[in-house]
């Protein structure tokens, strides 16, 4: 599969750490020259260097040589004329003279050309540095312009580098020191419009300092909503008092993609594609980024990036984006959102001052989600467990598996169990209405869900109760419920949380917070395939209607509703990421259908939830119209479904 990273609005970049000898600048340009041949190749548009990488951090007073001064100018001269070819974009470090004084810079070449100088703002100058020994800040400087080879090249702190084929695409660029600033003057950039932060590095390594490093280049990346590529020293330059590792890492808005292995002597470069695109998203979307104004004015530069098409994308991509891939990780996570579950329902019983719940229990993961949540939120609260009325209420499709499992589950739990079947009562509102039963159509599905509802509301009234809601995330965005059935309630627990993830949760709460013949049934209800149970067994008794058979698969609707509503990205993207995390397991035929689907239904399905009831966010994605999601019941579909059609 070739992939157009500009047209995902992704852009590949690259942070080297080259083989050095220290005040070596023929070999340190020859280490340059080999690895942005070997990250094109790669496919990066852009490589970053560290901090003085043409002549080595460690010259220490060599770097006042006016030998060494001018072999760094020649050595600038002969990369941008190598850069003239198919050639990544080229960030290094440099010492350069200016008006009698000498700074510590990045250079950007770009297409044959130096772009421009940016000089260090912010000088070490305690412990194991002394740059101030050598180095002006950029405060100094006395002019917009520095000579460099009978050229005058644009030179100053307030430079910030726009690609003239990237719209998102603007770079910033600090070093080393800057970002250990209290101001950083990337902030700045980044209300600037800079998407990309650069920064060379010379950072000596101690114990415990790549932790920290790693925070802290995360962090400023979220702090930004930017893409932060950092490329740091490695274990060539001196040892004579310090070490250096050649830590080099690439992160995006608070997430690490990329980091290089430490203490290796050889050339070491990693890539990753950063995603411009969503950035732009992110600001657009953040009211205290728009707020907020630069500190500076900056001179915007253009340039030219390479725009390859590349074979893979080299970024994480996650196939389940609501359950994270470690174990600990994902106990983590359901701890949390258990947490929050229960919190949120035991808020509302304290304010109704409700002594009593009322939930209908099928024996399936949604509803005995919601029962967990009802008994931890009763035990919080010092309740009676017998006050949570768990009705079983069998239909046309219950089959005798979830039957006894629900029935198991509320006796073992200490719940008052009612079993009402609803067989009678959908049998004479279907002569009410003239329904023959054997047309098993949407009628005779939903005729049992609001039956049921209808139910549960009446046994609330008789125990001045609340009626929990048992309906899941991914439910309510394909609007797989039954309008004033399933979809109402008086509280419902489980409306952020995805289904993907609800089976991790009931699988959790069997391992950490129940035990025994409890814990057995909670792993049976995991074991049983997700249906609504609305139409009749096979003629072995089991389960006939599978849920996933008629909407698609789960896996596929939670990764598309969480690039749609999460990061907004269109269908072309989401089908290219879909084809880049599933090709082992669906078609791109398969995943184009699946991906129409989703959008009609969500567009469709809106009216629902327009009308929600209450329930807790748990997560960065949320559907209810009073928090996270507003959207027209009307919308017209037909755009996105075009650019499918394209595809």
């Amino acid at each position: 599969m070739s992939i157009d990273l500009k047209q995902l609005g992704m852009f590949r970049v690259a942070v080297v750490t080259p083989e050095l000898r220290v005040a070596d600048v023929t070999f340190n340009l020859a280490a340059i020259k080999k690895t942005a041949l070997d990250a094109g190749q790669l496919g990066a548009s852009l490589c970053l260097y560290p901090e003085l990488g043409l002549s080595g951090y460690t010259c220490a007073d060599l770097f006042f040589q006016p030998l060494l001064q001018q072999q760094v100018v020649l050595a600038l001269c002969e990369l941008a004329r190598f850069s003239a070819a198919d050639c990544p974009v080229l960030v290094v470090g440099a010492p350069l003279a200016q008006g009698g004084r000498l700074f510590n810079c990045a250079v950007l070449i770009a297409h044959g050309v130096i772009c421009g100088a940016v000089p260090k703002t912010f000088l070490p100058n305690r412990g194991e540095f002394y740059e101030q020994r050598w180095f002006a800040s950029a405060r100094e400087r006395n002019t917009d312009h520095l000579l460099l080879a009978g050229d005058l090249i644009p030179f100053g702190e307030d430079l910030l580098f726009q690609a003239d084929q990237y719209p998102e695409l603007r770079v910033g660029i600090e070093l080393c020191e800057d970002l250990w600033a209290v101001e950083p003057p990337s902030g700045s950039q980044a209300l600037a419009g800079a998407t990309l932060l650069l920064n060379l590095s010379a950072s000596p390594e101690v114990l415990g300092k790549r932790d920290y490093r790693q925070q802290l280049v995360a962090s400023q990346s979220a702090r930004c909503l930017a893409a932060y590529a950092y490329a740091s020293a490695g274990p060539n330059e001196s040892s004579t008092d310090l070490v250096f590792s050649g830590h080099s890492l690439i992160a995006e808005y608070g997430q690490l993609l990329a980091e290089t292995e430490r203490f290796r002597f050889d050339n070491q470069l990693v890539l990753a594609d950063v995603d411009l695109q969503r950035l732009v998203g992110e600001r657009q979307r953040n009211s205290s980024y728009a707020n907020a104004s630069p500190q500076r004015q900056y001179r915007v530069l253009s340039f030219s990036p390479p725009a390859p098409i590349v074979a893979k994308l080299l970024r994480p991509v996650n196939r389940t984006p609501f359950v994270p891939d470690s174990g600990s990780e994902r106990s983590e996570r359901c701890q949390e959102i258990f947490a929050l579950q229960t919190s949120g329902l035991a808020k509302r019983l304290k304010h109704t001052q409700s002594k009593n719940l009322v939930i209908g229990l099928s024996g399936g993961l949604d509803s005995t989600l919601a029962l967990l949540v009802c008994i931890r939120a009763f035990d919080l609260l010092g309740l009676e467990r017998q006050g949570i009325h768990a009705l079983t209420m069998p239909g046309f499709g219950t089959t005798k598996r979830t039957r006894s499992n629900a029935e198991k589950l509320a006796e073992l739990l200490g719940c008052t169990l009612r079993i009402v079947s609803i067989d009678a009562a959908v049998r004479q509102h279907f002569a009410d209405i003239g329904h023959a039963e054997t047309q098993r159509d949407l009628t005779y599905e939903n005729s049992q869900a609001r039956e049921r509802t209808q139910i549960l509301m009446d046994v609330a009234n008789q125990v001045e109760g609340l009626v929990i809601g048992t309906g899941d995330l991914s439910e309510l965005a394909l609007g797989w419920c039954t309008y004033n059935g399933d979809h109402m309630s008086m509280y419902a627990v489980n409306t952020g949380v995805p289904k993907t993830l609800v089976r991790y949760l009931v699988d959790w709460c069997a391992g950490h917070e129940f035990e025994g013949e409890i814990s057995q049934v909670l792993a049976d209800v995991c074991a049983t395939p997700v249906s609504p149970e609305l139409l009749p067994p096979d003629a072995n008794g089991e389960i006939d209607q599978i849920t996933e058979d008629l909407v698609g698969p789960y896996l596929l609707h939670d990764f598309f509703l969480y690039h749609l509503v999460r990061l907004h990205y269109p269908p072309q993207k989401i089908l290219q990421l879909a084809q880049h995390s599933f090709a082992d397991e669906f078609t791109p035929e398969e995943l184009k259908k699946w991906l129409q689907v989703f959008y009609r239904r969500f567009f469709s399905q809106q009216f629902k939830r327009s009308c929600l009831p209450d329930g807790p966010k748990v997560g960065t994605i949320a559907l209810s119209p009073r928090g996270d999601w507003r959207m027209p019941s009307d919308a017209c579909v037909e755009l996105w479904l075009q650019q499918l059609e394209t595809l």
